[in-house]
């Protein structure tokens, strides 16, 4: 197996003009860079990682830390994100803090990234002041996506606006009886995005002299297998809302399995509105305020780079969102048949 004294004797070069020939730096000339490449393809010779990090002082590495790997929101930008690193030579180290249960996640820890990680980029991740600290201390470059947290660049929607387009899609479709998916148990503090929606729900409904009763804003894990249960109890009762607004996509999906479990017709007896665009929604013809996730992933790693490059940019990037109509939602049905159940 050759080495990089092996390279540097076949180039007539030092082992250090090596190794920045090899690493693309400057201060190598051209003529000496291609006589280097060539001596290293020559000898088949490949830099191990491990050395050339220490040589480098950088890993190579982007932690991304996640509340949920499983979850298409943090699957989707991950995949917009690991594209954009990978092209400037950079991997993705996933950390995980999904817990036994909905309302738990694992602590942020040094151990995620010391000596493995040259930056870190936090998935809809609050964190609290201990864990806040830990990352000050180390000095790693962070960039947030879905939530801004002071000092560090985000990606984000503003998840209240998609909310209030939700909700005023459905009151001006002519529906007073209208029902929340997506309320997340009090315990949940590792996630904003739950409580910001919901906020906005009700604070949308107030101002149309609207509120929905207790048993129409139904909690869930935010999951379609859930949301479908809960849905299903409410569909049950004789006292029905003739238009259903989902958190997300994703629940909207267990709002329509239980529809139709139910015997309901969707737009017919009860419209489902939800927030997102999952890559799904079109085939449910589900009717979404659009967000681009893939843009959040690929721009986080726009800011990674930046960061990385000694140019850090104090950004709160907050992307565009739109209503997308589709079949699921319609006018609200006449007084005399809504809202019960024969």
């Amino acid at each position: 197996m050759s080495t990089i004294g092996d390279v540097a004797r076949a180039a007539g070069v030092s082992v250090a003009t090596v190794s920045r020939a090899l690493r693309g730096l400057e201060r190598v000339k051209p003529e000496t860079r291609d006589r280097v490449l060539k001596a290293a393809a020559d000898l088949h010779y490949s830099a191990s990682p491990a050395a050339t990090s220490l040589v480098s002082g950088r890993t190579r590495g982007i932690a991304v830390v996640t509340p949920y790997f499983n979850r298409w929101f943090f699957a989707t930008v991950i995949s917009g994100l690991e594209k954009v690193l990978r092209e400037e030579g950079y991997h993705v180290l996933l950390c995980d803090l999904e817990g036994h249960t909905f309302d738990t996640r694992l602590p942020v820890t040094q151990g995620m990234f010391w000596k493995r990680a040259d930056a870190v980029v936090l998935l809809n991740v609050p964190l609290d002041e201990t864990e806040r600290a830990l990352l000050d201390r180390l000095g790693l470059p962070v960039v947030t996506v879905g939530n801004r947290q002071a000092m560090w660049p985000s990606v984000r929607i503003d998840d209240k606006a998609a909310m209030r387009i939700a909700t005023e899609h459905a009151i001006a479709l002519g529906h007073k009886r209208i029902a929340y998916a997506g309320t997340v148990p009090a315990s949940v503090t590792h996630l904003q995005t739950p409580f910001d929606r919901r906020e906005e729900f009700a604070a949308v409904m107030a101002e149309h002299g609207l509120t929905a009763p207790a048993e129409w804003v139904l909690e869930c894990d935010w999951t379609a297998e859930d949301a479908r249960e809960h849905a299903e109890t409410m569909f049950a009762s004789a006292h029905l809302p003739t238009c259903v607004v989902a958190a997300s996509d994703e629940i909207a999906f267990g709002v329509l399995s239980a529809a139709r479990r139910s015997g309901l017709e969707v737009p017919g007896d009860v419209s489902v509105i939800g927030v997102d665009d999952h890559v799904l929604a079109d085939i449910f013809d589900l009717t979404t305020v659009r967000q681009d996730v893939l843009a959040q992933g690929q721009q986080a790693g726009i800011l990674v780079l930046e960061a990385l490059d000694g140019h850090p940019r104090d950004a709160d990037e907050v992307l565009d969102v739109s209503l997308v109509v589709r079949g699921s939602t319609a006018p609200a049905p006449s007084a005399q048949v809504a809202g019960t159940r024969s």
